[in-house]
């Protein structure tokens, strides 16, 4: 800790995972007695100033017509290519992947005046950005710059660990070369166009393939439980977990609470759960299990109709649903992913994108839960695995040792003090 008080600048991606992990690094500090402004995207406007931050809010497009809800675009993008996500990850490379990184160049181009003027206005003593692709802005500003890997730990490259977004297995390289030629073919065009950009701001170009810099400090959110085995500079500090203390209190409602049988957490995120014909399969499928289901609809929460056996709602305070239930049906996003490590909860992984097949994929081959197809597992191979990991007790206790050191390690105030330590340094 520090006696100084700070201005801290977070700059968080628009989707839920990156802006709630910096919520909750924010709230600590905040808490600590320092200033903490967000340079979030508009769509978030008045959800973070109820938490206590300043809003200092920017537009990664034109502004669209009418109020949105945070991270709308993100919502749309998903349901208008969600057909891409029943291709292998090799094809997405160039047909999901890439127009995914146009889409946050553009935005990074697209706002970079706006984050001049706002780091103007607040004048910031360290700047924290938890995002995967550069703002020449936060580099240039002259204070200390703090970067948050807290999507997948396969964005920081080391020898003998898979390529990012591949969900091939850590033992087993006979596809890593041909992926990551696959990856330059599809990307080295953008990627030099975009470092080029950066670099005529100010910035330094972008170090090779790679669409966002290091900082003087770089915070990354994976348990060593699950991390894959490499030695990292000294700039770099894992988090084990980031969960927020913000999250409302929740209680079981009565329709679940005196039933018996398991309590099961289903979860697409909010992007992933805008593919609705999904959530209605694998919604009929639980219907017929003798399970109880607390079901996170997403921003389509109109069109899901959940079974008697279910519960749901638009939005659930994650964090307070988690410690209630047996096991966690997700999407292998890595926020979920590290949230259910940090409560000791099995998993059934069902990835769409990005980060969700590395996740699954390390769940699978740890232990730790089941990576399934998502579009082609059948109703058995669902079912089964939720029989196979309710009933298995060894793994269950070994989950539960696993939360307990996780939690132990308190990985949102160890990223608290490693921000102050930062803009102590001054670099």
């Amino acid at each position: 800790m520090t006696d100084r008080r700070l201005t801290v600048l977070f700059v968080p991606e628009s989707a839920y995972g990156p802006t709630n992990n910096c919520v909750g690094i924010g709230d600590v500090l905040r808490r600590r007695g320092h200033r903490v402004v967000f340079a979030a995207e508009a769509s978030w406007r008045g959800r973070l100033s109820e938490l206590g931050f300043e809003e200092d809010l920017v537009d990664l497009a034109p502004p669209a017509e009418g109020a949105q809800d945070p991270g709308q675009f993100w919502k749309d993008f998903v349901r208008d290519t969600a057909p891409e996500f029943r291709k292998p990850t090799f094809e997405q490379l160039g047909t999901w992947i890439e127009p995914v990184w146009e889409e946050l160049v553009s935005g990074a181009r697209h706002c970079e005046p706006q984050l001049k003027r706002i780091i103007e206005r607040v004048r910031p003593d360290v700047i924290v950005e938890d995002n995967v692709v550069a703002f020449p802005a936060l580099l240039t500003a002259g204070v200390p710059f703090v970067r948050i890997t807290s999507c997948n730990p396969l964005e920081i490259k080391s020898p003998g660990v898979p390529p990012a977004f591949s969900g091939y297995p850590a033992d087993d390289d006979s596809g890593w070369a041909a992926f990551r030629a696959e990856y330059d073919r599809t990307h080295r065009a953008l990627w030099a166009d975009f470092s080029g950009w950066v670099a005529e701001q100010g910035a330094p170009p972008l170090p090779e393939l790679e669409f966002i810099h290091e900082g003087g400090t770089n915070l990354y959110v994976y348990p060593e439980a699950a991390d894959y085995a490499r030695v990292l500079p000294p700039h770099w500090h894992r988090l084990d977990s980031c969960v927020r203390e913000t999250d409302e209190t929740f209680a079981l409602p009565p329709s679940l609470a005196g039933g018996g049988g398991a309590l099961i957490y289903f979860s697409l995120g909010s992007l992933g759960s805008a593919d609705v014909e999904l959530m209605r399969r694998v919604i009929g499928v639980l219907a017929r299990t003798p399970y109880r289901y607390i079901v996170s609809k997403g921003p389509l929460h109109d069109e899901i109709e959940l079974a008697p056996n279910m519960w749901g709602a638009e939005f659930l305070p994650q964090t307070s649903v988690l410690p209630l239930v047996d096991l966690v049906i997700t999407h292998g996003g890595n926020n979920t992913t590290t949230e259910a490590l940090h409560f000791g909860k099995p998993m059934i992984v069902l990835p769409l994108f990005w980060d969700q097949y590395d996740n699954a994929q390390r769940m699978q081959e740890l232990g730790f839960g089941v990576r399934l197809d998502t579009y082609r597992c059948t109703d058995e191979e669902l079912t089964g695995a939720l029989e196979r990991l309710l009933g298995d007790m060894a793994l269950r206790e070994r989950l539960a040792a696993t939360g307990a050191v996780i939690r132990d390690r308190d990985g949102l105030r160890r990223a608290a003090g490693l921000i102050e330590e930062a803009a102590a340094r001054g670099v």
